[in-house]
């Protein structure tokens, strides 16, 4: 069975670099997106990826995915979840569809294919996933509230299962990025936003950051010092006061 570095998400943003900082680390790539061009471009560009196109947030779809690599004598090494989306708007309003094809990809997946890769690594006592959650998952989120919500349950998910692989020699990181450079605020409806864009990361950033992290093993990792101080200013503040602040946002 070839080992190969699962990378979810790789068409765009952080998947791309992703995708690009592992092939230089000598990586046998499968990369996973439902745009089929971009994936197909890329994996031209890296020579050693195999793209495909697959939509992740549908019925089953951790299962067909780790099915096709099965047929593809491969065998998962390196786990990263990177695909996910956000929606902006008042909770009553949001398409009810879509919120659920959110809270599919960002958590049923993620978790799935955790499962799914998790006893092969037990049985070879090595191996490794990377979450990506975000910076959002350390309070509420009035405006984006499923999406917090998902990101929460991805850092609760990571931590946990850091301390119950790491016996068996398994790597799990949780990476929680803050604003950074991608297509994601244009898909959640807040491209173009001032403060956004001024406070943003580039993404070559975070995932360096985040590739670091899950070297050294790190539970959580989170890109950026201003991203920290928030992250860990939400720990001491009353949560009463911590919503406020976060419902007060303008995106």
């Amino acid at each position: 069975m070839k080992k190969v570095a699962l990378v979810t998400g790789a068409s765009a943003g952080l998947g791309v670099e992703f995708a690009r900082r592992l092939s230089k680390r000598g990586h046998r790539l499968v990369l996973v997106a439902r745009r089929k061009e971009r994936l197909e471009e890329l994996a031209e560009e890296l020579g050693n990826a195999r793209a495909l196109a697959f939509d992740l947030s549908g019925k089953d779809a951790a299962a067909k995915l780790l099915t096709d690599i099965e047929v593809h004598g491969e065998t998962v090494d390196l786990l990263v979840n990177n695909a996910g989306f956000g929606l902006i708007g008042r909770f009553a309003d949001l398409d009810a569809k879509r919120l659920r094809q959110m809270i599919d990809l960002n958590v049923g997946t993620l978790t799935d294919l955790c499962r799914a890769v998790a006893p092969a690594m037990i049985a070879r006592k090595c191996g490794a996933i990377l979450n990506v959650a975000s910076t959002a998952a350390f309070q509420p989120g009035p405006k984006m509230a499923v999406y917090f919500a998902t990101k929460a349950f991805v850092l609760s998910l990571s931590e946990a299962l850091h301390e119950e692989l790491r016996p068996h020699g398994i790597k799990v990181s949780c990476l929680c990025p803050g604003p950074t450079r991608t297509e994601f605020g244009d898909v959640a409806g807040f491209g173009g936003n001032g403060l956004f864009d001024r406070v943003a990361m580039n993404a070559a950033q975070v995932v360096e950051t985040g590739l670091e992290g899950l070297d050294a093993n790190d539970a959580v990792v989170i890109a950026g010092w201003m991203n920290k101080v928030t992250a860990a200013s939400t720990r001491f503040a009353p949560r009463s006061v911590v919503r406020k602040i976060a419902g007060a946002i303008k995106y």
